[in-house]
């Protein structure tokens, strides 16, 4: 399907956009470009409070997750040491089944059930801030005995998959830096650079800045980043590696292809979420990208690989919502209308009759296991989050939402309000990990001196209960599902399977 370009248009919108970021404030920078060349740049905003320095788009960012399809490239050139058929087990004997019967393909296309890391520290109550390292986090995954789910039976977005055939190539004597500096930087003549840890000097790297309150606050993370989102570098370099990639020359001819590959569920289903990269469309024209958070910093890129255009979005606050620019801003290019959410399905609280599995509807935006989607009309009753990496398809009945949450059928029943059982009071344990928490009174309190802090449970029914936990510039909603002989797990989108033993 042809369309015709419309680059005024779409230059007119992110002008807008970036004129919207204060000029006291932290800002970002939007590109949009095609195989030629840069058709347009804009900035606003600082790229550093302190120095009062404007953001440009030679402002180095931290791309998070826009990181995976170069990773994910490098995966591909090295198929001959570490294949996407193979188990993950095949090249790290220490994990233990089922993690180590995930195949490396799995792992990549959020299929494998995989818990994230992060959100396992979490629920251990691990705050974003403290501070580990490469070989005790796999010594952890090595450690774990349950998926999330079912290899290949739903997609939920994880991180671990990328850290964990990371960790394969580097046994092999591959190293992702090396590639990008080898295969990337130094033949494109741009600056990009992949830090191991928050700390790691990088040149020319702007401050991230998160909201709290009225103020700015610098972000931090003590994570080791790993190949999942490590990649530094600016708007432009991003847009200078895109349009090679779009242009298919060289040694990368093909690799945008094989990237975007159609990937598929065990039983035989299409996803949206290939290797590193995610599928959008607009009135059934199909884009391809991927967006990227960390704290203080947002990116996103949106590619038209038909008509050879792309856009670029990086930001160093933590508000900015790159998928909406870059999509809006293709709308514009191409004409295509933009999806409408119009959604009537009844604002509140919802679960299933059994199992850790909630969603709270707010004025069209569902928020399922604590990952929040905006829900578009499909037509007949139905929304869709038209997301690769958290799909669901939706519709209300009059007495429950049904449909599919992710890949799996669920319906949700309105949550009836009801008081937290004194059955689970007392002092609930993960002695592994030397990890625990209080319950007393309706309310679950963890950490340790100051940092302890107590949250109210809010049942949801049949030994399901809610409770926030705020950690920086994060706000987590935490399920606390009662397994009965003593046992709980606590479950967020991307962990659902730490479990607590009751110790009285």
């Amino acid at each position: 399907m042809s369309v015709s370009l419309n680059w005024v248009a779409a230059a007119a919108y992110a002008e807008t956009c970036a004129g919207q970021w204060p000029a006291s404030e932290p800002g970002g920078a939007i590109i949009g470009f095609d195989r030629q060349g840069i058709r347009f740049a804009y900035a606003g905003g600082l790229e550093s409070l302190a120095t009062g320095m404007a953001f440009s788009p030679d402002s180095v960012v931290r791309y998070a997750s826009v990181t995976k399809h170069v990773f994910s490239a490098m995966v591909l050139q090295n198929a001959d040491l570490v294949g996407l058929d193979d188990r993950l087990g095949d090249h790290l004997p220490e994990l233990q089944p089922p993690l180590a019967d995930v195949t490396v393909g799995r792992a990549l296309d959020m299929s494998g059930g995989l818990p994230d890391v992060r959100e396992c520290l979490t629920l251990l109550g691990l705050s974003v801030y403290t501070e580990t390292q490469k070989q005790p986090l796999l010594d952890f995954l090595s450690s774990l005995t349950r998926l999330n789910f079912d290899a290949g039976t739903d997609v939920s977005y994880s991180n671990s998959g990328y850290r964990l055939v990371e960790a394969a190539l580097e046994r092999k004597g591959k190293t992702f830096d090396a590639f990008v500096q080898n295969e990337i930087a130094g033949p494109l003549g741009i600056f990009l650079k992949a830090p191991e840890v928050w700390n790691d000097p990088v040149s020319g790297l702007v401050p991230g800045y998160f909201k709290d309150g009225e103020m700015w606050q610098l972000s931090a993370a003590g994570l080791h980043i790993s190949a999942s989102g490590s990649l530094t570098g600016s708007g432009n370099s991003l847009a200078v590696w895109l349009q090679h990639l779009l242009a298919g020359g060289d040694r990368h001819a093909g690799l945008l292809a094989a990237l975007a590959a159609t990937r598929c569920m065990a039983d035989g289903r299409p996803s949206d979420y290939g290797l590193g990269l995610r599928w959008s469309e607009l009135a059934g024209r199909r884009f391809v990208g991927h967006g990227g958070s960390h704290p203080g910093y947002k990116s996103y890129f949106l590619l038209d690989a038909e008509a050879g255009t792309g856009f670029v979005v990086v930001s160093n606050r933590d508000d900015t919502n790159g998928y909406k620019i870059a999509l809006t801003a293709m709308g514009a290019l191409t004409g295509l209308p933009l999806p409408q959410t119009n959604c009537t399905i009844p604002d509140g609280l919802y679960v299933t009759e059994t199992g850790p599995y909630w969603i709270e509807m707010a004025g069209g935006i569902a928020t399922y296991l604590d990952a929040e989607d905006t829900l578009y009309d499909e037509g007949d009753g139905w929304f869709s989050s038209r997301s690769a990496s958290s799909p669901m398809r939706l519709r209300w009945t009059g007495s429950a939402l049904e449909g599919e949450a992710g890949y799996v059928e669920r319906r949700f029943l309105p949550v009836k309000p009801e008081q937290a059982s004194a059955d689970l009071n007392g002092h609930w344990v993960a002695a592994q990990y030397g990890a625990r928490f209080d319950i007393s009174d309706g309310m679950v309190s963890m950490g340790i001196g100051p940092t302890r802090h107590a949250m109210p449970l809010v049942p949801l029914g049949n030994g399901r209960f809610l409770f926030t936990l705020t950690d920086g510039p994060w706000r987590k909603r935490i399920c606390l599902h009662d397994l009965t002989g003593g046992k709980v797990e606590l479950v967020l989108s991307r962990s659902r399977m730490m479990e607590y033993a009751l110790a009285r």
